[in-house]
């Protein structure tokens, strides 16, 4: 029998902060998703132990209707080391058809292969009305 492992729900001391969020329609979207906005993160690791992280998953549901679910290994190619003290940022960008509501969590592992969560803080996307 193989063994599984057990994703405890969070790490004291690993916090995520959302920094910045910005509407750039520059930025490529799909036709049905026609508003990109840009989300900076940072992730600062005041645990114990130096974590990886692993992957990520967003959650976005938009408030005309429909959910899109984002999953994957790292961030923007990446599965960054975090020592203990310091902090990893980076940033990407959403793309929705209408105003939505964002939430998420990060997988990260220690040295020893625990796996940890850490929560992204829910946030808002609202198009303004000069980009509709």
């Amino acid at each position: 029998m193989g063994s599984s492992k057990v994703i405890i729900p969070c790490l004291a001391g690993l916090r995520v902060q959302v920094d910045q969020l910005l509407y750039m329609p520059a930025l490529q979207a799909p036709p049905d998703r026609p508003h990109p906005f840009a989300y900076f993160i940072t992730i600062e690791n005041r645990s114990d132990r130096p974590v990886t992280l692993l992957g990520r998953k967003w959650v976005v549901r938009q408030e005309a209707g429909g959910t899109l679910v984002v999953e994957g290994s790292g961030v923007v190619g990446r599965t960054p080391t975090i020592e203990v003290g310091e902090t990893f940022s980076y940033n990407s960008y959403h793309t929705v058809g209408a105003n939505a509501e964002v939430s998420g969590a990060f997988l990260f592992s220690d040295e020893n292969g625990c796996l940890f969560t850490a929560r992204i803080p829910d946030y808002h996307l609202e198009v303004p009305l000069w980009g509709v």
